[in-house]
């Protein structure tokens, strides 16, 4: 690299050149810039292993000074660069580069010292329990605030911070100095080469005896260092849906193995808390699935299986010294585990090994049938009829199992009977098994019914509604009988809202609620009875994850909002023919009286509810809450592209209630429909409410992702009309709204529909564009070598009066700030889109049109366009004013008629001729006086 030798690009101009190709439109120039700048932990990584070889190559050491800088990692930076200057002292790029990074660190040394100052004053009062309580709190959680800092991360490592953590972490008991380390681990681990250190000087190993206490916050503090351990080592997102970079993972296998490895061996500690157990079993199954860590396969073969079957087999009442502590979440935590461990299978064969190993572990067990291991047993196949279907099922056909849980709730032993019983709801899912159940089980569950033990009473009640509820929301169908549901759901209600029952037994009794719910009669009932609703709404409130399907399955029937049948005419009339069952509705379903129960439903509180429910791992749950939020926001009704708000007053409720923020999390992750169906009701309140009152501060910019996901050709027209309608508000709000959108390539989807046939679905695109005009960004976009300000213009002569005022007021903003654009207003338009049919009219046209319309707003927007046409200079002027426009802004400046046209419109009609007849001497003054 001599010193005449080509210029090399530096990092931000890189960025720039990436910039402004992406504004001309070179797609391909613009990702080779971006890649060219962004890529700096691998030139660093290439340049280390070229300098290990020639240490003086001073083009290795000038681009690995670029990459530390791009990095901001400007000390090794400057140390890169110096090296460079002294083996090529005559390049004027190495001078040039050694100039500004001397200054750059210059300044970060005086930053040091001032910050430094205050760390070992930090420090004199954090590691001295002699100090007051609270100022050794506020320094514990200031830790936090240093370490998101890159500069103030590196300098409290260079004072040893995490060796004297660990050693304060040994003897500390104050609670939330605790969380406070745990939180400052994990802002260190933000950068691959501390989080290795953290691994390296820690070991995983303490970091999971940290994370072992009864203490929640301490616990969730902990688990978040590890999995920002696992993003920032492999580069992936979970919140921001980021797959991981396959080089880093790579690069990273050895740790992220350890530390799968070391959870899963952990997984059946006895010394182990509850919590931490759950907080373990939630990291294995975050990072599971293929499309995250693929830890499906390596889970197996470490025993993964066994160990939660064993986790699931675990009940309070055995209370030996080898028991596994668990808590209320444990077992739902388990079953959604072991159903994303099946999922992540990637065929048959390999669901056939895992349905092997289970089979051989219930061999074992049975291979002593005393009572303990057959109430084991029976409690794994409830966990897995929980999660896994089809293994639990799988389970439920062998041979004599279902006889063995009959026979097991028909004894005296509460405990056989309690296991027995819930094995039994479970079981019933399918129809097969709930007539066999029908026909065998249904004496013992009357009679179970009839203990004395609240407990086995309300679960043998579950089981009787479950039974009952076989006909699902068919009217015709009672297999109990007439008003057998309503008694059934009485009883329910006994337990749920009598305030001396445990809150064990109001679950239970809610779960029965959620089966007899399907029944129109008894949604009726539930509806009006308050008492009963409050009781519901504040199980779900305490986060307990076991009253997660009774709560929701509820709401989901009272609100109608489960999966409906389309119903064919003709394949009615071919079912009588054949004399088949017809399905039924009852007149209680009819939609008056849904659009009463959900409105009750949202005035009660259920979206606080479900906010706190929201928190499930279990996608097909979120899915379901995603469904019920929606329509206690909105009436879906996918026949009409319409915002049909049925509940208004209910709007401001949900906000209220959290149901923004858990609808965020809900398009994240979760079920495909779930995500579309969060991301649509997202779009609906940005519709309908304040998108600044909805969506405060970052949230504004958090549903742009979600919007953008349903501007998809898979989904629906309703979806994409809504989502555009909404990113319309949300690009009206801030630059910084418009920005985001930009970030997230959302201007190239909105672009696309702007081209649909749907007239509603374009009309919606071409309003969001001419919000997106506003952004300078945007406006330097069009400069580019592009047709978007011919496509805009073409716009502005279509049928549709609200796509014509849209478009021309996008030209009207971008006419006003780039000259550039201006001119594009009369090159030849040879666009003729589909939206098109007819013969495209040329700017002559396009500008008559709209200055001749009977609509005043798109009149007003005409002259404003024509303004800004004749004042950027006398060849613009002459072209406009040299055809009928002319007679048309005379006519509209002498129009006496306030009803036919704005004022503002004659002012800038009479203000475009006076431009043209004194600034550029065209034509006459229009306000001169004839002799």
């Amino acid at each position: 690299m001599g010193g005449q030798g080509k210029t090399e690009a530096t990092p931000q101009q890189l960025k720039d050149e990436g910039n402004q190709a992406y504004k001309d439109g070179n797609w391909d120039k613009a990702l080779e810039k971006y890649t060219q700048c962004e890529d700096f932990n691998h030139t660093v990584k290439d340049c280390t292993e070229c300098l290990e070889l020639s240490p003086k190559d001073p083009k290795a050491l000038f681009r690995r000074a670029q990459a530390y800088e791009g990095l901001e990692m400007f000390e090794k930076a400057y140390g890169d660069v110096r090296a460079a200057q002294a083996v090529d002292p005559k390049n004027k790029e190495v001078q040039h580069m050694l100039e500004r990074i001397h200054k750059v660190v210059q300044d970060l040394i005086e930053s040091k010292s001032k910050t430094s100052g205050k760390v070992q004053q930090l420090f004199e009062i954090l590691f001295d329990p002699s100090h007051e309580k609270d100022k050794r709190e506020t320094c514990a959680n200031n830790l936090v605030a240093l370490a998101k800092e890159r500069a103030g991360a590196d300098l409290l490592l260079s004072q040893g911070l995490i060796g004297r953590l660990v050693q304060l972490l040994k003897t500390e008991r104050n609670l939330e100095i605790r969380v406070a380390c745990a939180r400052t681990f994990s802002e260190f681990s933000r950068d691959s080469d501390k989080a290795k250190m953290l691994l390296r000087e820690v070991g995983i190993p303490w970091l999971l005896d940290l994370m072992n206490s009864p203490e929640v916050s301490l616990v969730n503090a902990t688990q978040y260092t590890f999995q920002v351990i696992l993003n920032t080592l492999t580069g992936m997102d979970i919140k921001l849906e980021k797959r991981p970079d396959k080089i880093l993972l790579q690069e990273h296998q050895k740790e992220v193995d350890s530390l799968m490895a070391t959870m899963v061996s952990m997984l059946t500690r006895s010394t182990m808390s509850g919590v931490c157990r759950d907080a373990i079993i939630e990291l294995v199954l975050k990072n599971l699935p293929w499309e995250r860590l693929d830890w499906g396969d390596k889970f197996i073969h470490m025993g993964g299986i066994e160990k939660l079957l064993d986790i699931s087999s675990e009940l309070p009442e055995f209370s030996f010294e080898s028991c596994l502590e668990v808590t209320d979440n444990t077992r739902i935590t388990t079953s959604i585990c072991l159903s994303r461990m099946y999922e992540s299978q990637s065929d048959d064969k390999a669901r056939g090994g895992v349905r092997d190993r289970i089979d051989e572990y219930i061999r074992l067990r049975l291979l002593t049938p005393d009572r303990e291991h057959q109430i084991r047993v029976v409690v794994v196949i409830t966990t897995l009829l929980l999660g896994p279907l089809d293994l639990g099922n799988h389970l439920i056909a062998r041979e004599g199992m279902l006889e063995m849980m009959l026979v097991m709730a028909g004894t005296d032993d509460t405990l056989q009977q309690k296991v027995a019983c819930e094995a039994l709801i479970a079981a019933a899912s399918k129809k097969d098994k709930c007539k066999s159940i029908t026909t065998q089980g249904t004496d013992i569950l009357k009679k179970l019914y009839q203990s004395k033990d609240d407990s086995i009473r309300v679960r043998a009640l579950v089981g009787l509604c479950k039974l009952g509820s076989v006909g699902g929301t068919d009217a015709s169908l009672k297999p109990f009988g007439e008003g057998a549901a309503l008694k059934l759901a009485e009883a329910c209600r006994r337990f749920l809202v009598n305030p001396s029952k445990d809150k064990d037994m109001r679950r239970w009794a809610c779960e029965g609620l959620s089966f007899l719910t399907l029944d129109a009669e008894v949604k009726e009932k539930l509806i009006a009875d308050t008492d009963a609703l409050h009781s519901m709404i504040e199980l779900a409130k305490s986060g307990d994850m076991n009253c997660l399907y009774g709560v929701v399955a509820t709401f989901v029937n009272l609100c109608n909002a489960y999966d409906k049948q389309e119903v064919i005419p003709e394949m009615i009339e071919l079912a009588k023919f054949a004399k088949q069952h017809i399905p039924e509705t009852h007149e209680l379903d009819d939609q008056d009286f849904i659009d009463n129960r959900i409105t009750i439903l949202a005035q009660e509180g259920a979206s606080g509810a479900l906010s706190v429910l929201s928190k499930t791992e279990s996608h097909n749950s979120r899915e379901l809450i995603a469904r019920t939020s929606s329509n206690i926001l909105f009436s879906l009704r996918p026949q009409a592209v319409q915002c049909d708000v049925l509940h208004p007053d209910t709007r401001g409720l949900v906000v209220q209630q959290g149901g923004v923020k858990a609808l965020l999390g809900l398009a994240t992750d979760g079920t495909k429909q779930g995500k579309v169906t969060a991301a649509h009701a997202l779009a609906r309140i940005a519709i309908t409410i304040n998108p600044e009152v909805s969506f405060p501060g970052q949230r504004a910019y958090e549903v742009v992702r979600p919007f953008l996901k349903i501007l998809h050709p898979d989904c629906t027209a309703i979806e994409n009309f809504e989502a555009l309608m909404g990113l319309t508000n949300i690009a009206g709000m801030s630059e910084s709204a418009r920005k985001r959108i930009i970030k997230e390539h959302g201007l190239s989807l909105i672009e696309n529909y702007m081209f649909e046939h749907h007239d509603m679905i374009r009309r919606a695109a071409i309003q969001c564009m001419a919000n997106m005009c506003a952004s300078p960004d945007v406006i330097q976009i069009m400069e580019g070598q592009n047709d978007k300000v011919k496509y805009l213009t073409l716009c502005a002569s279509d049928e549709d009066e609200e796509i014509v005022k849209a478009a021309a007021g996008a030209l009207c903003m971008v006419l006003a700030e780039s000259p550039v654009c201006l001119k594009k207003i009369f090159d030849a338009i040879d666009l003729s889109p589909p939206s098109f049919p007819e013969q495209v009219k040329d700017w002559q046209e396009i500008l008559q049109f709209l200055l001749s319309s009977a609509n005043k707003d798109i009149q007003y927007r005409g002259t404003v366009i024509v303004y800004l046409l004749a004042c950027h200079d006398k060849n613009c002027a002459e072209r406009v004013i040299d055809t009928h426009c002319k007679t048309a802004l005379e006519a509209i400046s002498k129009i006496d008629n306030p009803e036919l046209v704005l004022p503002k419109a004659q002012e800038y009609a009479h203000n475009t001729l006076k431009v043209c007849a004194n600034q550029w001497k065209l034509i006459k003054d229009p306000d001169a006086v004839e002799d």
